[in-house]
């Protein structure tokens, strides 16, 4: 049974790492796009979801809230019987990349410098609007 939350565990683990990822590279990719005149790198959807995951990361660290991903992971881990911390080479590895030993204040700092940096890229280089289907009118016919 340990086994199953430790690997449930370590899935979550995996997700946060690549929630993480998508909001470092993303901005790396938005920045590399535009000079390269990447077409999906103004796509709208994309664009709003990395600027919405990194908005939630600052609201969470500003009201003091711990990432519900992290939140979940813990649980799992204390459900299961298993260590706080995992044993094996992904998970671990995947918790040396997204967590840190500083103060909250320093990741406040890093994640608000972050969002400010992903908003300025929304402005000087916008998103594409979605295109709406055109309807053709038909004439009245009155």
């Amino acid at each position: 049974m340990a086994t199953e939350y430790r690997m449930l565990a370590d899935a979550v683990v995996i997700v946060h790492a690549a929630y993480v990822a998508f909001v470092v590279v993303g901005l790396g990719a938005i920045l590399i796009g535009v000079a390269m005149r990447w077409r999906w790198t103004r796509n709208f959807a994309f664009r709003v979801a990395h600027l919405a995951a990194i908005v939630l990361v600052c609201i969470e660290s500003i009201v003091g809230v711990m990432c519900p991903l992290t939140s979940l992971e813990g649980w799992i881990r204390e459900r299961g019987g298993v260590a706080r911390y995992p044993g094996d080479f992904v998970s671990h590895l995947a918790h040396r990349l997204i967590f840190y030993d500083l103060p909250p204040w320093v990741f406040a700092i890093a994640y608000i410098s972050f969002a400010v940096v992903v908003a300025i890229t929304f402005i000087l280089a916008p998103p594409r609007w979605p295109m709406r289907a055109h309807r053709a009118h038909a004439p009245d016919s009155s």
